[in-house]
């Protein structure tokens, strides 16, 4: 069912990854989405990767959306106002704000305390993470507040549940994860008195293109990966959070889920959608029970 049509989405970070697999979804559902990034098939960014904001865009035409690449580094506020001038101007709306911005990858130092972490791109990291969201909320959710119904949703890793007692990974990526979390629940305090919804939603194992090279394969031969590291049994694609996201956008009742974090298989069960091969991948709860428990790698009963 496109039943977004007439909506107007803005993927801040919609390169490649999940914010590739959210724009598709919403394009799918017949949202006009901008997709933002900093690589395009004339410039690439820091980051190093091939993936552009055009072929995403592209995506979403082929899936029946329409696809707008802006070109648009998140750190610098004139870009972003006149990102949001250019949206207002061609379609005088905004109904979706995705604030997926991350591109920390290169910049993680994995288990290394805050004295051994290189300072620089821990700092750096900080400003990827949590910078570029609320850069892009202040220029934006004036736009947004416009019509009752806004969703504004904050891309992150981990639910609040999962990630409180947890160290996750190192304490510049648990800070820039939880900050995101805690950001969605401000947002739903400020955005009430305009009828809009934020919530944080996290994808599971994610089969990104940068997952996939990790391991050596491609989408069509995944479970080879299993190979190397047997619980990736339960990883997932980036069309399923953004099915995801787009089952909240559909929501006419989501306004009850303001404030709150969200996996995407929490919500899989929820709004009863599936990933691309028929499944329901409930990574959070499968890395509690099973991983973190030591038990021999099994996805039964969590797909």
């Amino acid at each position: 069912m496109r039943s977004l049509n007439g909506k107007v989405a803005l993927v801040a970070g919609g390169t490649r990854g999940a914010g590739r697999g959210i724009a598709m979804e919403l394009g799918a559902a017949g949202a006009t989405v901008y997709i933002t990034g900093r690589t395009t098939r004339n410039k690439m960014s820091e980051y190093g990767r091939k993936e552009t904001i055009e072929e995403t865009a592209e995506l979403v035409n082929e899936l029946g959306g329409t696809g707008i690449a802006v070109q648009v580094d998140h750190l610098m506020a004139d870009q972003i106002q006149s990102l949001i001038e250019k949206i207002e101007r061609e379609h005088g709306r905004l109904d979706i704000l995705v604030n997926d911005i991350w591109g920390s990858e290169n910049l993680i130092e994995w288990d290394i305390p805050v004295w051994e972490h290189s300072l620089e791109k821990g700092m750096r990291m900080l400003r990827l993470a949590i910078d570029t969201h609320i850069n892009t909320s202040h220029y934006a959710l004036p736009l947004l507040i416009k019509n009752k119904g806004g969703l504004v949703v904050e891309v992150t890793d981990g639910t609040e549940e999962y990630n409180h007692d947890r160290y996750r990974v190192s304490m510049f990526y648990d800070l820039a994860k939880s900050s995101v979390i805690r950001m969605a629940k401000a947002l739903a305090h400020e955005l009430s008195p305009y009828d809009c919804t934020a919530v944080a939603v996290s994808p599971g194992w994610m089969r990104s293109e940068i997952m996939l090279e990790v391991f050596g394969v491609r989408e069509e031969n995944w479970k080879d990966a299993t190979q190397k590291e047997p619980h990736f049994v339960i990883s997932e694609t980036p069309r399923f959070i953004g099915r995801a996201i787009s089952a909240i956008a559909k929501d006419p009742d989501k306004k009850r889920l303001t404030g709150r974090s969200f996996s995407s298989g929490e919500l899989a069960k929820m709004y009863h959608f599936y990933d691309l091969d028929g499944s329901q991948p409930e990574a959070f709860r499968y890395l509690a029970e099973v991983q973190e428990a030591g038990k021999p790698a099994n996805a039964e009963g969590y797909r």
